[in-house]
């Protein structure tokens, strides 16, 4: 037993947590010391065994407080309750949140578990009673305690949660501010990795919900370096795969977001978390869609909506997509006309611009375009920005000004163009084609439309079956395959071996080996002749 709890503390020093979990889970949890008891029950929460894991800590809290250890029984106890609020499962949460809140009364110590009350206090508060601003109060006085213990993690988690509040009240520049310093102790590993696995969710979640695509990419990607480093993790790698597909899909690598979506499902369905599974069908069904598999995606939002998640707006495009144009609209109206904040609404008022239009509506489009514009000036982020401008724009083009609708598309495009947002800019080019031919500009027009539908043939042609290595498309020039066309118009824009990496999520070293095939299939020698022959071919 001492050599297999030997190895099992090593494991958990090198992140190795599925062989802790499984030489730990081989002893008898009664003959361990209470310091390897947390080890069995962080190595099983890590590797998908929550509810063994609650029962583990909660031995180790009853031992501690039947020996008078009241600070480390309240943390076994905090540890229990973090689990439970992350799982969602909230009752049980208030239930241990009181226990610990009743023992460090009782015991009348100032101990840094006060601080980790605090934070639990605040989610809480979030969840319970919606209380923003007394929410954000229980976190500041989380991170005093951590500051007064120097307790680097507890400060880093209370900076987090307050940053959310922040934005949630409007003060969304400072609030972000927090994030990212959070994000500098995140990534310096400077937290365990239960707090590094919820402080990397919680964070991507705020980036996801004010549409902040490069910190999205940016934390996303350390998000995946992270989890590279944890064995057999099961519950953070299910949430990583849902960012990863999310963030792939607004870029437009559809086949490969498809992949993530659907080993979100897979990572998130056995352990917990209905609702974010939900969430993971939800991405899913838009992928289908987008790719044109109707039916599947019809079945996908039903499966988002069985576990408690809308999957609206994309059920209401699928219904515009199928020609069903008044379901489409009923769609949509009741969505925008149940959401409240403006963040949510934000999701779904570019679509809703985009079906009431269809509809004829350009009063309800006018009205629509308006508020997102104020949404966007508020949030500031070049995404939303983008997305309101081509609201507009196609507003304007509907109500006959297609002068005016010509600049708000061409800001829209350019900063979609500029996020490398390729779905999006390609729908923009088409607007900004109509706009050219309603002001005699046949040939701009003409040219729009082509790039235009050229890039959505691309994202479209990605979706088939072979593997990109095999891939060959009838027109891909030189013999070029689907990834190495997707590199090509990449390094055509300027963009660096370890930028397109980012933007289509393979390695550097991948990427120099298809630039490397590039060369010599294209017959050239250097960045800038491909580059040329890029713009000399009319992809570009």
């Amino acid at each position: 037993m001492v050599r297999a709890i030997e190895d099992a503390q090593a494991a958990c020093d090198t992140h190795r947590w599925g062989d802790a979990w499984r030489l730990l889970a081989e002893i008898d949890p009664h003959e361990m010391d209470v310091d390897d008891l947390d080890r069995l029950a962080t190595a099983a929460y890590l590797t998908g065994h929550a509810e063994e894991a609650f029962a583990h800590w909660t031995e180790a809290h009853q031992r501690c407080a039947s020996t008078g250890e009241v600070h480390r029984a309240a943390h076994f106890g905090a540890k229990v309750a973090q689990g439970l609020a992350f799982k969602g499962d909230l009752a049980r949460c208030r239930g241990w949140v009181d226990r610990v809140a009743r023992l460090l009364d009782e015991a009348s110590i100032d101990c840094l578990e006060q601080g980790y009350l605090e934070h639990a206090l605040g989610m809480l508060r979030i969840f319970e009673a919606g209380d923003l601003a007394g929410a954000r109060e229980h976190f500041v006085q989380a991170g005093k305690v951590g500051a007064r213990f120097t307790h680097h993690e507890l400060v880093t988690l209370a900076r987090i949660g307050e940053g959310r509040m922040l934005v949630y009240l409007g003060e969304i520049a400072e609030g972000m501010a927090m994030l990212d310093e959070a994000m500098v102790s995140i990534e310096a590993r400077e937290l365990s990795p239960i707090s590094t696995g919820d402080a990397y969710c919680t964070v991507i979640d705020a980036c996801a919900e004010l549409f902040d695509v490069a910190r999205c990419r940016s934390w996303t990607d350390s998000f995946v370096r992270w989890c590279d480093t944890q064995q057999d993790l099961v519950l953070y790698r299910g949430h990583c795969f849902l960012h990863r597909a999310e963030l792939m899909g607004v870029v437009g690598t559809w086949p490969e977001a498809l992949d993530e979506a659907r080993r979100a499902c897979d990572r998130l369905a056995a352990p917990l978390l209905p609702t974010v599974i939900g969430a993971a069908h939800c991405i899913e069904g838009d992928l289908l869609r987008l790719l044109g598999r109707l039916d599947e995606a019809q079945a996908a939002y039903e499966r988002a909506a069985e576990l408690g998640h809308d999957p609206q707006p994309g059920l209401a495009l699928l219904r515009l997509a199928e020609d069903g144009l008044d379901a489409a609209d009923a769609m949509i109206r009741r969505a925008l006309g149940e959401a409240e904040d403006p963040i949510s609404r934000a999701r779904l008022l570019g679509p809703y611009v985009e079906i009431v239009l269809a509809a004829g509506d350009a009063a309800a489009a006018r009205a629509a375009a308006d508020e997102l514009h104020g949404v966007a000036a508020e949030i500031q982020t070049p995404f939303l920005r983008a997305v309101a401008s081509r609201a507009t724009g196609a507003t304007l083009l509907a109500e006959g000004d297609a002068a005016a609708a010509l600049i708000e598309l061409r800001r829209a495009f350019n900063e979609l163009n500029l996020l490398g947002v390729r779905y999006d800019a390609a729908r923009t080019r088409l607007l900004i084609a109509e706009a050219c031919e309603a002001l005699g500009d046949r040939d701009a027009g003409a040219m729009e439309s082509r790039a235009g539908h050229a890039a959505l043939e691309l994202l479209v042609r990605g979706g088939d079956a072979m593997s990109s290595d095999e891939a060959r498309s009838a027109d891909s020039p030189d013999g070029l395959t689907r990834r190495e066309l997707d590199v090509l118009l990449l390094l055509a824009k300027g963009r660096t071996n370890r930028v397109i990496g980012q933007e289509l999520f393979i390695s550097e070293k991948t990427v120099a080996s298809h630039v490397s095939h590039i060369f010599t299939k294209l017959g050239v020698t250097s960045r800038s002749a491909a580059t040329a022959y890029a713009y000399d071919h009319g992809l570009v």
